[in-house]
């Protein structure tokens, strides 16, 4: 999702996804939700915003366009981290302690769980990682109680 929206529907669940193209090089441009996206409860959807690089000015447009989950990469999870502290850097603006993980993200009274993953290359400038194993992540999808 590359500066766009889409939505489908899988099982009787509307996905509505939105996603920007790469913050870190100036690429993003928030283009909100498909046309006809509910917030309301009586609909089953699920609003999913992709972002490659977590950065907070992106996390605040999803967040106050009331995202229920963001995913990010971009960070390795700080790539090379100390055992006991973690990342020494994100390669954004986001806090090292959100370099990789869920966590929530708060904006303009939302709050939305984030999830950075740390993937499973490196950097061209540093190929190396420390005390930071690759992964991919699995996501399943459960119906709120």
């Amino acid at each position: 999702m590359s500066n766009r929206s889409h939505s489908t529907v899988l099982n009787g669940l509307r996905l509505d996804l939105t996603g920007v193209d790469d913050p870190h090089i100036n690429r993003d441009h928030f283009a909100g939700w498909t046309r006809g996206s509910s917030t309301s409860d009586q609909a089953p959807h699920v609003r999913i915003a992709l972002t490659h690089a977590p950065y907070q000015r992106v996390l605040d447009q999803f967040t106050e366009a009331k995202a229920d989950v963001i995913f990010a990469g971009h960070t390795h999870g700080g790539q090379v981290c100390i055992p006991g502290y973690g990342a020494l850097v994100s390669n954004c603006d986001l806090p090292t302690w959100r370099a990789r993980g869920l966590s929530d993200w708060e904006y303009a009274g939302n709050t939305v769980p984030l999830n950075v993953s740390a993937g499973l290359g490196t950097s061209r400038f540093a190929p190396i990682r420390f005390a930071c194993p690759p992964e991919a992540i699995l996501v399943t999808l459960k119906a709120r109680s």
